[in-house]
């Protein structure tokens, strides 16, 4: 009897320690719409310490230049002059694809951007942090149409040549 007990014990303190999936519903992405839209909103207001917030501790911000790969702190630093002068950047979604990981904990997700540099895109992965979701990775990357492709190699080779050279080293 006592090995009884004592089996039954160890498979509900198994069970225990299993996290709940999340379920995964069309709110879950009108939630992630939500915050990603209001993250975008916070930049274009200047909520410096809300669009922040959005972010995980350890997230990345990739942005366009070649040169712009910054954790939370880099990115803050970078920005906080922009949010400062109440001038900052103002991206709205035109399109996004949300999905979700099995266990609905992670998110990933593009989106095509109308911009102050016209059409952009976006990507990242969403985690959640004490059920609040949080920016772990960002990407931001402009759109070049396919037929203007040379011409826009041509003005960036001059300042691009010297970053490839130096990443060779």
């Amino acid at each position: 009897m006592k090995k009884y007990f004592l089996f039954l014990s160890l498979i509900l303190l198994c069970v225990s320690c299993i996290e709940p999936k999340e379920k995964i519903t069309e709110n879950s992405k009108e939630k992630i719409n939500t915050f990603l839209d209001k993250w975008h909103k916070d930049a274009a207001e200047t909520s410096f310490q809300s669009y922040f917030d959005a972010i995980a501790d350890d997230g990345i911000f990739i942005g366009t230049d070649a040169t712009e790969n910054w954790n939370k702190k880099e990115f803050m630093a970078f920005s906080k002059p922009y949010f400062d002068k109440g001038k900052a950047w103002n991206f709205t979604a035109l399109e996004r694809n949300i999905y979700f990981s099995e266990d609905g904990k992670t998110s990933w997700f593009d989106e095509l951007l109308n911009t102050q540099m016209k059409l952009c895109r976006g990507s990242g992965v969403l985690v959640k942090e004490n059920n609040q979701w949080k920016i772990k990775h960002y990407v931001l990357s402009m759109t070049i149409p396919n037929e203007t492709t040379n011409e826009v190699i041509s003005i960036k080779s001059a300042i691009e040549d010297k970053i490839i050279n130096e990443k060779k080293k």
